[in-house]
């Protein structure tokens, strides 16, 4: 249900990206998502009670909390009220994620097992939980830079924009061309850009928090299970060199001169980082985490 809720809002994105004048079916697919999250949510709670344990054993599971967590930051901007540049970001990636999970590649792990001993923990939901919010979070904060690179780097911005607001925006523009303020030679795409850059700082500032949380969870639960607070575990190396690419990220943006492009570059290789974290080591079958 909830994967075709989702395939459904996504191709109402897209009808209303063609046809402009369909305004209206922008509330359907929020609808969408609220009942796609309570779909993906019952499913979680329901595979907890049946399986007895917190639904974060394997990769199916993980990549369904994944999704999860993706819905949830999709709601930031709603209890804001902020423009939600996220959904446009967060709609694909719910259903490139949940397709996968839901695809025959893993149909293996559908049905929840008996956790091995190792597993058998309390940190288990602490650490695998914190660790997930982090990716949704910084994957989000990861593409909404490589969003402004993208529009950054075009010469041209109409196609995101309506006709009437670039008009008004020229006008103000041209008001303002005798005063102090500073003039662009696309207002729209200077505010878009501006607002892609706070977004995606204040995401990937919140998810380098989780990614903190999880990594100090994973430490003490390592010592308890294996007697050594850090192993270098491949994945455990991978975290280490996610957290050092994001802590750059942060650091920069200190710096009014790397702010904007030089940030977010720095950030859009953080995407490709989390992904060899969360989904190569895992696939490569390497390590104590695998």
């Amino acid at each position: 249900i909830s994967f075709s809720t989702i395939l459904i809002v996504i191709t109402i994105h897209l009808i209303t990206l063609l046809v402009r004048e369909l305004r209206g079916l922008g509330d359907s697919s929020e609808k969408g998502m609220i009942a796609a999250f309570f779909s993906i949510t019952g499913f979680l709670v329901s595979r907890w009670v049946s399986s007895g344990h917190f639904p974060l054993s394997n990769l199916y599971e993980s990549l369904i909390f994944l999704s999860w967590a993706l819905y949830i930051l999709h709601t930031i901007p709603k209890i804001q009220n902020s423009k939600n540049d996220l959904s446009a970001i967060i709609t694909p990636s719910t259903i490139l994620t949940q397709g996968f999970a839901t695809s025959g590649l893993l149909t293996d792990m559908h049905q929840s097992t008996i956790l091995v001993p190792a597993l058998q923990s309390q940190w288990l939901m602490m650490h695998v939980s914190m660790m997930l919010l982090s990716y949704a979070t910084l994957l989000c904060g990861s593409l909404l830079s490589s969003a402004l690179l993208i529009i950054r780097f075009r010469k041209n911005f109409y196609f995101f924009s309506q006709n009437s607001e670039i008009e008004y925006f020229y006008a103000k523009r041209n008001a303002l061309k005798n005063t102090p303020f500073p003039s662009f030679p696309n207002y729209y795409k200077y505010q878009l850009t501006a607002r892609l850059d706070s977004w995606s700082y204040r995401v990937i500032s919140l998810g380098f928090t989780f990614l903190t949380i999880g990594i100090l969870c994973g430490a003490v639960w390592a010592n308890e299970a294996w007697g050594s607070y850090w192993n270098w575990d491949p994945k455990e190396t991978w975290a280490f060199i996610t957290w050092t690419i994001f802590a750059i990220y942060l650091h920069s943006r200190t710096n009014p001169n790397w702010k904007g492009t030089n940030s977010a570059f720095i950030a859009s290789i953080g995407f490709l980082i989390i992904w060899i974290c969360y989904f190569g080591i895992n696939l490569l079958g390497i390590g104590l985490h695998s």
